[in-house]
């Protein structure tokens, strides 16, 4: 594992929320693993002002028709223009914290 993902996994164990564990421990799964998934799949599995967590990448294949926040470990670059252009927020995900995805409009996608 690089150490860009280490540092991540850590800080993301350290925090007190079960959901956060566990994208700590989806991340920390070798590369090949790890979850990519288009913008048209986000559209089609989500509803507008839903926080979305990708453990892994998001392309930029597809639109993505509402508003959502969305939080990965990387974003392909046609992904973030995309997402920007569509105004949904996109958020890092060593940035989250358990008090932002309280509440049952959180998926985990991928």
């Amino acid at each position: 594992m690089n150490k860009e993902i280490t540092e991540l996994v850590g800080s993301l164990k350290k925090k007190e929320s079960k959901l956060l564990r566990r994208i700590a421990d989806d991340l920390s799964k070798s590369s090949r693993q790890r979850r990519e998934i288009n913008l048209s799949r986000i559209s089609r599995f989500t509803k507008e002002n839903e926080i979305i967590i990708v453990p892994g990448k998001v392309l930029g294949g597809g639109d993505l028709n509402h508003k959502v926040t969305i939080s990965a470990y990387k974003f392909s670059e046609s992904a973030l223009s995309k997402l920007k252009k569509n105004g949904s927020t996109v958020v890092p995900l060593n940035e989250l914290s358990p008090e932002s995805i309280t509440g049952k409009r959180v998926r985990i996608l991928g």
